[in-house]
């Protein structure tokens, strides 16, 4: 028998839900990975680590001295951002921008959806958040200052407030749209993208540009992540197999950088311009866990509540799910109460659902996890395949839940492929979202 983690309502009927249904019709990622959605996808499915060393000075005497970057160059599957912008446009953008704008542009490419009269501009919206502002920048500002109040750049200010990359997307495609900004820590691509949803299911508008932007590795944000006692520091000599969610060995994440972004579409206006369908969205929950600035509460409540809300909003039965990506980071805490806070939400019905983290692969993203892996959630709909959680040699819980441990499982189901993806934030803010197959 299941004891349940908390105790839910279950009397509560399924939220009363809108006619308008949502859908995913393009997708762009800037991700360690790569820096399209092929590379990403295929490094992701056949086992690649982009997990490196930190080779700056800077980084020696720190206990953590690696990350997951997005790779730079002018190879194929590198990304050289002074080739994508002019130096004046440079100065106006911190680095995290710059990815949400060349995720955007791959994003809004793959839905095959610019748009040139108003009407449709207008019912274009943008949600696109930043977990953290540049720190760097703001260091290197200050610097500035003690040598003189004009050598402050003008820029400063937009380049480090969090909702200017939602800002500049809009500004460069002229949607007209919701502009909307999440920061909500390692949450914040997850609300963006169901924010978005709740946009243009509510009626608001027909089109969203949703997701999240993140890149902070820098000396200083390793150093307090650090002291925090988030990272693992155990690796710094074998990058690839730092990064261990759910395994016994795991001694915190690997930060990442990067962003990806979603093209939500509201289902009849995307069937009338006959674009492809990746996806549905068919749920949205969230919760606070109220109880640590930066811990989970022990029993799971949170996620449980946030899994409970989404699979309401969705109108669906938990026997309907048959896989959960995972928020866990790898951290000692956080994994194993997710294990049992999944277990728990799911009851008997465990034994038919499978687990998988991502972040073994591409590190911890921040404010763009969320965002990221529920890219990765709806490309494995659309392939049938449930990626793998790189380094789980020994999971250290016991639990009736499956694993898709070190290589990609097939992903059957007798009805439709619907899914779960959690998103969690230090000030105890969590997210769940639930997608699955469109099926007309």
């Amino acid at each position: 028998m299941f004891t349940p983690l908390v105790c839910i309502n279950r009397t509560l009927t399924t939220a009363t839900r809108c006619k308008r249904r949502v859908v995913v019709t393009g997708i762009g990622i800037i991700c360690p990975l790569g820096i399209t959605v092929k590379n990403s996808w295929d490094a992701l499915i056949n086992c690649k680590s982009g997990v490196t060393k930190l080779t700056e000075p800077d980084y020696d005497k720190l206990p953590c001295r690696i990350g997951a970057l997005v790779p730079k160059g002018n190879g194929p599957n590198e990304l050289n951002i002074n080739t994508r912008f002019t130096k004046s446009e440079l100065r106006t953008m911190c680095p995290a921008t710059a990815y949400a704008l060349i995720a955007a542009e791959n994003a809004l490419n793959d839905a095959i959806w610019k748009p040139k009269n108003d009407a449709d501009k207008q019912s274009t919206g943008v949600a696109v958040g930043v977990g953290m502002v540049d720190l760097v920048d703001v260091c290197r500002t200050y610097e500035a200052l003690t040598k003189g109040y004009h050598k402050v750049s003008p820029y400063f200010v937009p380049r480090i407030l969090p909702n200017m990359a939602a800002g500049q997307i809009s500004i460069k495609y002229g949607f007209r749209g919701p502009n909307h900004c999440v920061s909500t820590a390692c949450a914040t691509g997850a609300h963006a993208i169901g924010d978005a949803f709740r946009f243009i299911r509510g009626g608001e508008t027909s089109v969203m540009v949703a997701g999240g932007a993140e890149a902070c590795i820098n000396p200083l944000a390793i150093a307090a992540f650090c002291r925090l006692r988030a990272l693992s520091t155990s690796k710094n000599d074998c990058p690839s197999k730092a990064s261990r969610p759910f395994d016994k060995d795991r001694d915190g994440f690997v930060m990442g950088e990067g962003a990806a972004i979603l093209v939500l579409e509201e289902l009849n206006h995307a069937l009338d311009r006959e674009a492809k369908i990746y996806a549905e969205v068919l749920g949205y929950g969230l919760s606070g866990d109220a109880v640590h600035l930066t811990a989970p509460s022990e029993d799971g409540s949170g996620a449980i509540l946030a899994m409970d809300r989404a699979v309401k909003d969705a109108g669906i039965k938990t026997m309907e799910i048959t896989f959960v990506n995972a928020h866990a980071t790898s951290t000692p805490l956080g994994d194993a109460i997710e294990v049992k806070a999944i277990e728990s939400f799911m009851g008997e019905h465990s034994k038919n659902v499978t687990v998988s983290s991502t972040k073994g692969a591409h590190g911890h993203l921040l404010g763009a996890a969320g965002n990221l892996e529920a890219a990765f959630t709806v490309l494995a709909i659309k392939e049938g395949i449930i990626p793998p959680t790189l380094n789980l040699d020994n999971l250290d819980v016991e639990t009736s839940l499956n694993f898709a441990c070190n290589k990609r499982k097939t992903w059957n189901s007798a009805s439709r492929l619907v899914a779960l993806k959690n998103a969690f934030g230090f000030g105890g803010t969590n997210a769940c979202l639930c997608f699955a197959q469109y099926h007309e």
